[in-house]
């Protein structure tokens, strides 16, 4: 929302604007009606994002997803593994542990997965001495209720798309609110970069969100493009499935109808994007190659050797077969927060009856959006070290601000008295108007959603909106 009196078009003393002369006042103030109306519907998504975002930020940071850090005192040496799940067994009986975290540090807890009457409940246990330490239901923590909101605004679908279509017309918003921030009329690039503090009310708010929104563009439409290829319309139904590794790779190994996106839980996700689709091996055949060696028990303990002897020396989820025909699954990635270094993606299946190794995909063995994903993934949720923590709380920080001064500018800028939104007004005889809504509307339809949506905008305004006697405000 931007001023046009900086643009040398006058406004009166009742808050309305002049006759705008020449065709670059009038597409100015055609570029800012629409900087206006796509504000007006994303300013709450974006603090709802923005918001959330802090908060997972904080639990991904300085906690943990599923709370506070746990500690333990470091003796000798750690029990194995199978003795940490006995233990876990004991303590939930009749209910099935679906995956293992082993300790990231030498002071901290084992941590499993445990299916308790369809609960999944994050156990944390004592490595040295097996005695259970903490638990908690993965999907009531702080975080996943952050996550919840900031993937499906708690409505499912419905909410979903109305993030979609908020996060394509934030990309409209930038590109226009871009447009408005060009310096102009003599102005030079450091005026439009450097906000002028002596400025007072409505100035000072402009110049502020004018260069805040300049600094943070290009992060913020980046952010957009990672969540956007969550989405359920432009993520999953168009970029995902193409984009996806394919299960056809793996030689010879026989394939499952699930995914690997079953192994998530709820809203928090953790499977790599680019594997999301792409179909489970299944255990049970001659397929593979030696993993486990012969005539050693397949269980937790030698898969926390087979790890550690391919290369998992970091943190790293051991997933339990689902089923008879399952497959133990070791993952480490950075959006799980495994590893700071998205290309150490990796994923390696083993065969439950012959600890074989059935199939193993990495980074390098991602398609280019999938390769994009997975670095934009871990920058979007500050998973790459304290630069990209520091990075993210700044951007919401700024997204949050953006979102206040633009509601305090159209505050100060509307005519005392008027009950109505009072848009910029759309000039008539805009020349080329038709042809930069083309444009708009051609770029917009790489979203699908965001292009209807901009259709029916569109079409409202200039049907309805434009003719009701209240709302109209063109100029001749």
């Amino acid at each position: 929302m931007s001023d046009m009196a900086a643009n040398n078009i006058p406004i009166s003393d009742d808050g309305a604007e002049a006759t705008p002369q020449t065709i670059s006042q009038k597409f100015y103030r055609a570029v800012w009606r629409w900087h206006f109306y796509a504000g007006l519907y994303v300013s709450p998504f974006l603090l709802v994002l923005a918001v959330t975002g802090l908060i997972m930020i904080y639990f991904n940071s300085i906690e943990t997803r599923f709370g506070e850090k746990l500690y333990v005192t470091p003796q000798e040496e750690m029990l194995l593994p199978t003795v940490q799940q006995k233990a876990v067994a004991n303590a939930y009986p009749d209910s099935a542990i679906t995956q293992y975290l082993p300790p990231p540090e030498a002071d901290r807890t084992s941590l499993f997965t445990v299916n308790v009457d369809g609960v999944k409940t994050l156990v944390s246990v004592d490595p040295y001495t097996a005695k259970i330490v903490g638990a908690v239901e993965k999907d009531s923590t702080w975080f996943y209720f952050a996550s919840d909101i900031h993937g499906s605004l708690l409505i499912g679908d419905l909410g979903d798309r109305l993030l979609e279509i908020a996060a394509g017309l934030t990309i409209v918003l930038i590109a226009t609110g871009l447009y408005l921030w060009w310096p102009r009329d003599g102005k030079g690039l450091k005026r439009a970069l450097v906000p002028d503090l002596s400025e007072k009310g409505r100035s000072l708010w402009k110049d502020l969100h004018v260069s805040i929104g300049f600094y943070i563009s290009v992060i913020l439409f980046f952010f957009l493009i990672s969540g956007l290829s969550w989405a359920g319309v432009w993520g999953g139904k168009f970029v995902q499935p193409w984009s996806t590794f394919p299960a056809e790779k793996w030689d010879n190994v026989p394939l499952s109808d699930e995914v690997h996106g079953m192994m998530n839980d709820g809203a928090i996700k953790e499977v790599p994007w680019g594997i999301e689709l792409t179909k489970m091996p299944l255990s049970g055949s001659d397929a593979g190659t030696i993993g486990i060696p012969e005539g050693y028990a397949i269980n937790l303990n030698s898969m926390v050797v087979l790890a550690r002897s391919i290369g998992f020396d970091e943190q790293f989820h051991i997933n339990f077969p689902g089923s008879s025909t399952g497959v133990y699954t070791i993952t480490a990635d950075s959006w799980d927060g495994d590893t700071e270094t998205p290309t150490n993606d990796r994923t390696v299946h083993v065969d439950q009856y012959t600890g074989k190794v059935l199939a193993e995909v990495g980074y390098e063995d991602y398609s280019l959006m999938a390769k994009s994903m997975a670095i934009g993934t871990a920058l979007h949720q500050g998973d790459m070290g304290w630069w990209n923590t520091i990075l993210n709380a700044l951007v919401c920080l700024a997204v949050i601000f953006l979102c206040i001064s633009g509601i305090i500018m159209w505050w100060i800028r509307r005519p005392k008295g008027a009950g109505r939104l009072v848009a910029p007004p759309l000039p008539k005889n805009l020349p080329l108007w038709k042809g930069a809504v083309f444009i708009m509307l051609l770029l917009s339809l790489a979203f699908p959603l965001v292009g209807l949506t901009l259709l029916g905008v569109l079409a409202i305004d200039l049907l309805v909106l434009s003719r009701l006697p209240f709302m109209k405000r063109a100029f001749n």
